[in-house]
């Protein structure tokens, strides 16, 4: 790493076949036809009995950037209609590297994934907490550990909830924070949570991108200065929050990691060396350089005074349109040629901003990518 650049973390079973009723809270109860593995002696409030489980570890990938869906959805949860090896082989085809699995309130699935991961798709143990005023994922939680939902924001048992995932080294998301449905709203105040889910695929009909997202990503960004400057931060992803087949990975987040492992790939989420791709036809590289010292997404450029050059490289998006985002609003934009490949520059300073980050939209307006920040000192 070029000296001057300094990482910056933003927050220092039995298996049968069988018909599965779940009542999850307050989404209504489904029922579906699931070979799964099914924990015994089940503690919905804390630990089930251990059940086979997926790897933690893909051998022989070192460091790079991972594709990963950390929302997503099966036969078990409501609305669901994939099995998890429908799942497993439509994130193979949308090229993803990782997915977490995040069932309403349940982890009775874990056990189906240890035969479905494989040396080219790693799976995240995980689990969406459907509350009365909001909803959160747990990713990277222990098999078979059941984080409780049962609460509301008068009840003051959030904090309680999101430690027992941290005391497993998990990561907890505040997930579709706008979403407009009963319980969606997410009403609990982002401290304590490691990331912000500001892309969520599920609830646009047409189109990855809608009103709902457009707030969260303008709640987030307009908190990310005064977080910055107090020195602790929350990186934004995006995920499909997929229940039906063709939704997985649209959109996803890509990791910077340092191998393909479920503590790698949480560490990049945690950090903010991630950014956020439509689909994986989408490529993106964001530097700022100064002088002879340069930095990449999630992390801290010191530029000694001098002047600073945002660099970002793009495809996959015709005619899109690019803008670099400071503390100042949208300093800098422009439009991506015809077929969709470009590289651009900006010039930021550390006077002037704390932080220089990228969103690139289609030529009507929706999102195609966006990135955490590199941050200036």
């Amino acid at each position: 790493m070029a000296e001057g650049v300094e990482i910056l973390g933003p927050t220092q079973c039995t298996r049968v076949s069988r018909s599965v009723r779940l009542s999850t809270g307050n989404l209504r109860p489904c029922s579906a036809e699931y070979d799964a593995a099914v924990p015994t002696e089940a503690n919905t409030a804390g630990r089930s009995r251990e059940p086979e489980s997926p790897p933690r570890q893909v051998a022989g990938r070192g460091w790079g950037w991972y594709r990963g869906d950390c929302h997503v959805h099966s036969q078990l949860s409501h609305g669901g209609e994939l099995t998890p090896s429908q799942l497993a082989a439509a994130a193979r085809e949308a090229g993803l590297d990782f997915i977490a699995i995040t069932e309403h309130n349940t982890t009775d699935s874990h056990g189906a994934w240890a035969s479905l991961a494989g040396d080219d798709l790693l799976v995240i143990l995980g689990q969406e907490i459907t509350t009365e005023t909001g909803h959160w994922l747990a990713l990277g939680l222990d098999p078979g550990q059941v984080v409780d939902w049962r609460y509301g924001v008068r009840d003051n048992l959030i904090t309680s909830s999101v430690d027992q995932v941290h005391r497993a080294g998990g990561l907890c998301v505040a997930a579709h924070p706008h979403a407009p449905y009963p319980s969606g709203t997410f009403m609990y105040p982002f401290l304590g949570f490691d990331a912000v889910e500001v892309w969520n695929g599920r609830w646009s009909s047409d189109l990855p991108w809608n009103a709902d997202n457009e707030a969260a990503l303008a709640e987030w960004g307009r908190s990310l200065a005064f977080d910055i400057h107090h020195g602790r931060w929350r990186p934004a992803i995006g995920n499909s929050d997929a229940h039906l087949d063709g939704q997985i990975g649209i959109p996803h987040t890509v990791v910077m990691a340092d191998g393909l492992d479920t503590d790698a790939a949480l560490a990049g989420i945690r950090a903010g060396r991630s950014w956020i791709a439509e689909s994986a036809e989408v490529q993106l590289s964001f530097t700022l350089s100064a002088g002879d010292r340069s930095a990449g997404i999630g992390e801290r450029l010191v530029t000694d005074g001098k002047p600073a050059t945002a660099r970002v490289e793009i495809q996959g998006v015709p005619s899109g349109t690019v803008t670099f985002l400071t503390e100042q609003g949208g300093t800098h934009r422009e439009r991506l040629p015809d077929h969709g490949t470009g590289a651009l520059e900006c010039s930021v300073s550390a006077e002037d901003s704390a932080f220089v980050r990228i969103e690139v939209r289609h030529p009507a307006g929706h999102m195609a990518a966006l990135t955490n920040p590199i941050l200036l000192a």
